[in-house]
């Protein structure tokens, strides 16, 4: 059959695939967001722990994601645990640096205005610095969810949900007749996610950032 006569027969599966990738890759983003940004706010007013934290969370990204997973495995089992574990520490790079830049780059006045009303500061973080940091922190969390799209797929090799195993079927059976199918739908699949998530983002970013700090 062709390609869209097997989307055709395949979309329950297919559906249900993608949606797994998606609620995968959004929960972890949402944990890599937490951590990452707790790790930006605890480390950003110090150059070197700021650095050694930035340089730490890019260590895991020269890991490879099999090599990850075939660590985690006899650790956590199969299934979802290695894969959230992977997909949290993957994602952490981009909104870690992304945080420590955007803490550091609020303007020095606006935080010494903060002082001059009265402002602790625990209510500057969270009343001008974290606000004015939110744009690269957003774009840390878009380049982090945009990873974690391909890597998920990877995650079929520790049995873990999602379109990944779509594309490790087809790879494995080579030469059958709708091997190339399913490396296609799996592929294009993750595609057609991570340009709905990435309009996600521009939407919030919209919705969430003012004018005059777009601009």
């Amino acid at each position: 059959m062709d390609f869209w006569e097997y989307v055709g027969h395949r979309r329950t599966q297919l559906l249900l695939d993608a949606y797994q990738h998606a609620s995968a890759v959004f929960q972890c983003v949402l944990a890599a967001t937490a951590l990452g940004v707790l790790i930006g706010v605890l480390t950003y007013r110090s150059e070197w722990v700021g650095n050694l934290a930035v340089t730490a969370t890019a260590t895991v990204l020269t890991v490879p994601s099999l090599a990850l997973l075939g660590l985690l495995i006899p650790v956590t089992g199969l299934g979802v645990a290695p894969t959230v574990i992977a997909l949290v520490l993957y994602g952490l790079l981009p909104i870690v640096r992304n945080c420590v830049v955007g803490l550091r780059g609020v303007d020095p006045a606006l935080l010494e205005a903060a002082r001059g009303i009265g402002m602790s500061r625990p209510a500057q973080l969270v009343r001008v610095e974290l606000p004015m940091a939110w744009p690269p922190i957003l774009t840390g969390i878009r380049v982090s969810t945009q990873m974690l799209m391909g890597i998920a797929a990877i995650a079929a090799y520790a049995s873990g949900p999602g379109l990944g195993n779509e594309i490790f079927r087809g790879l494995a059976s080579l030469g059958s007749a709708n091997a190339l199918n399913q490396v296609a739908a799996g592929t294009l699949g993750i595609v057609v996610l991570a340009l709905l998530f990435d309009a996600a983002y521009v939407l919030i970013g919209r919705l969430t950032i003012s004018r005059g700090i777009r601009a």
